[in-house]
């Protein structure tokens, strides 16, 4: 008789069975089973290949929807999934125990519960759960040795959110899809979901704020200076000067003129060392570092997870228990190769105390370094990851870094320039945060109240306000996580499909550019069914998945009341899919032709169906006026002037009825009304 050990990947299953006892290793089909024997018990370790089962349609027909009757069956495209679930099933049938030992958290508690449920004919109950964040020799012996019973609120919570996605996603992908087909019988690999939704939503309001930006002019005055023989710059002490008309004053009355000192305020600025990572935390820093996305990161972390060289990656944890052994690791980090000094650091202060942040994980600490030394080579990325693992772990229990803030005021004829100085005094964890950090520096003379400086030079400079940023792969999700959708698990998926579905694209000039399609998908939920992005609805589905794990809600309550609001939508969306189809049409196909980023302007007036839209060509970077139904025939097109700011008035030409639109160069400019249409009686008067 034997114990089964269930894990989730065949890496962590060979970790596993070394930490327990010397494995023999053999191949039944090949799947790897390890057997280990030693005074204590008799293993077998097996693992999953991540799902051995998912959520089926029941009908098995793609075209039907709604789908409510779903099944948990094994994953047919994997043939190997099929191996290892029959692997599994006859190792199950002599074991008189079973361990769940897949990745502590809803997606690995998912896992094992299915294999144990299906694979080995109901044995989750039965089974005992090791809990561990890394996957070190010492720590998996310890969970084994204080094996508990499994989380059936985690796995429920985690089974229910599948169904949720799967409900959701698979009916409203097939009813986005039928209504292309509806309107213009074409097809489109197109996708929406709970997430995903409200997701797409947040990139095109920011691509329409910076759409609609008017641009605002001001201007910003500086001046050069000079004491003992050493130049600065200063600042006017408005950073923004409203109108030319001032702005020359200002110049005209400080030209010549030198300055007096007029104030000098010294003070030490302290800025507090860094919280430990949780997995949002690094998808972010290794974005900003690497310009790695948050699914590459997530990859390259799991990897370091399974060579136990760092803990347990998938975290929302901001804090390290004293339990891990701050002293321990950081003693074996040292004999880790370009570590030794400052391992030393910090092992000299005697009394060793991390900053931690306010977020916390019930399952798992924030992503710390195991102190184990890499026993392969890693790839360039793999070590970037992981030195940046490293060194965000030493600098939490660093000192503060300080530095000296000077401020000086300077008078010039009435008018007040400010000159900052900024030197580093102590660098405290920024010496075990390099080079991702460092102080600021910016010399001044020596300046006293009442010193006189020489003026060298005014300059003003005309600029004009800005639009906000476009998102990011690192800032898209930090909005997700902020708006409390989706999962750290499933959050870089989600942007990932978002991208594969051609609804965002990489913007030449850096950030995320939301394409013709992804305008139109967002455009028709919000007009015809806009619970679909609603971020409240799907906020209230996390909370109330929270409360399935926790056990007080049950599953059953939370899936019928998300299905009852599903089936309202998709009543609307039945009503209006020709409508929507047509929305989506032309944009499908635009987006297969290399056209993106189209905003709708009005009624098309030449086929009557269609919506005239702005589109931006991907190829040619110029703007010009499409209709929706393209694809149905219409070829109504228009130029557009391809400078100053486009504004969707609503209005339609009174002699073409083709829309009006606004053209604005800036906020205070002439605002030009055009009627976009080149041959409009209006024009030839």
């Amino acid at each position: 008789l034997y114990t089964l050990v269930v894990c989730e990947k065949p890496d962590a299953a060979r970790r596993i069975a070394q930490a327990l006892g010397d494995p023999k290793e053999s191949k039944p089909a090949g799947i790897s089973v390890f057997d280990v024997a030693n005074s204590d018990c008799h293993y077998k370790v097996c693992s999953a290949l991540g799902h051995l089962y998912g959520l089926a349609d029941s009908t098995k027909n793609r075209s039907v929807y709604p789908v409510l009757d779903l099944e948990w069956a094994p994953v047919d495209k994997n043939p190997r999934a099929a191996r290892a679930i029959k692997v599994i099933s006859e190792l199950s049938k002599n074991a008189s125990a079973f361990v769940h030992a897949c990745d502590y958290d809803q997606e690995g508690e998912v896992i094992g519960h299915n294999i144990l449920q299906y694979a080995c004919g109901g044995k989750y109950e039965k089974a005992l759960r090791a809990k561990f964040s890394t996957l070190t020799d010492e720590e998996i012996r310890e969970s084994f040795a204080s094996l508990e019973r499994p989380s059936g609120g985690l796995a429920e919570a985690g089974r229910s959110r599948h169904m949720l996605d799967f409900i959701y996603g698979v009916n409203l992908s097939r009813a986005l899809a039928q209504s292309l087909k509806m309107a213009s019988n074409g097809y489109c690999n197109l996708s929406i979901g709970r997430v995903q939704g409200p997701t797409l939503a947040f990139a095109v309001d920011r691509e329409l704020e910076i759409r609609l930006h008017v641009p605002d002019p001001y201007w910003t005055i500086a001046a050069q200076f000079e004491k003992n023989n050493q130049t600065f710059s200063a600042q006017y002490e408005k950073p923004k000067v409203g109108t030319l008309a001032e702005a020359k004053s200002i110049v005209s009355a400080c030209i010549g003129r030198d300055g007096t000192v007029s104030d000098v305020v010294d003070s030490k600025a302290v800025l507090g060392p860094p919280t430990p990572f949780n997995i949002g935390d690094l998808q972010r820093e290794a974005y900003r570092l690497f310009k790695l996305g948050p699914g590459y990161t997530l990859a390259i972390a799991e990897k370091l997870y399974l060579q136990a060289l760092i803990s347990y990656p998938r975290t929302s944890s901001q804090k390290l228990p004293p339990s891990i052994g701050y002293g321990k690791i950081i003693s074996s980090l040292s004999r880790i190769g370009g570590y030794g000094q400052l391992t030393s650091m910090l092992l000299s202060k005697g009394r060793l105390v991390p900053n931690e942040g306010r977020m916390t994980d019930p399952a798992h600490p924030a992503i710390y370094p195991t102190g184990v030394a890499p026993q392969q080579k890693l790839s360039s990325l793999e070590f970037k990851v992981y030195d940046l693992v490293v060194k965000r772990f030493l600098a939490t229990f660093g000192d503060p870094a300080i530095s000296r803030h000077t401020d000086v005021s300077i008078d010039v004829n009435s008018h007040t320039f400010k000159a900052q100085g900024r030197s580093p005094v102590y660098e405290g964890w920024m010496v075990f945060y390099k080079p991702h950090v460092r102080l600021e520096q910016h010399e001044l003379p020596e300046l006293r109240k009442g010193d006189l400086v020489k003026n060298l030079g005014i300059d003003m400079e005309e600029k004009f306000t800005q639009p906000p940023y476009r998102y990011n792969q690192a800032s898209l999700l930090a909005k997700m996580e902020q708006e409390q959708i989706g999962t750290k698990a499933t959050r870089a998926d989600i942007i990932a499909t978002l991208f594969k579905r051609n609804y965002i694209a990489s913007s030449v000039r850096g950030g995320i550019e939301v394409t013709d399609l992804g305008f139109a998908v967002i455009d028709s939920m919000r007009t015809f069914v806009p619970a679909i992005i609603s971020t409240s609805l799907t906020r209230s589905m996390e909370e109330q998945l929270e409360k399935v794990e926790q056990g007080s809600a049950e599953s059953v309550l939370v899936i019928e009341q998300a299905v009852d609001k599903l089936i309202e939508s998709l009543s609307a969306f039945i009503e209006k899919e020709v409508d929507i189809g047509a929305r989506i049409g032309n944009a499908a196909s635009s987006s297969a032709n290399g056209a993106q980023a189209a905003t709708m302007i009005g009624s098309c007036p030449v086929c009557k169906k269609g919506q005239l839209r702005m589109i931006k060509s991907y190829k040619t970077k110029k703007r010009f006026v499409g209709c929706s139904n393209y694809s149905g025939g219409c070829k109504a097109t228009a130029p557009l002037p391809q400078k100053g700011a486009i504004r969707v008035l609503g209005k339609a030409c009174p002699e073409c009825g083709w829309p009006i639109v606004g053209v604005v160069f800036a906020r205070r400019s002439k605002h030009w009304k055009i009627c976009v249409n080149m041959q409009c009686p209006s024009k030839k008067k």
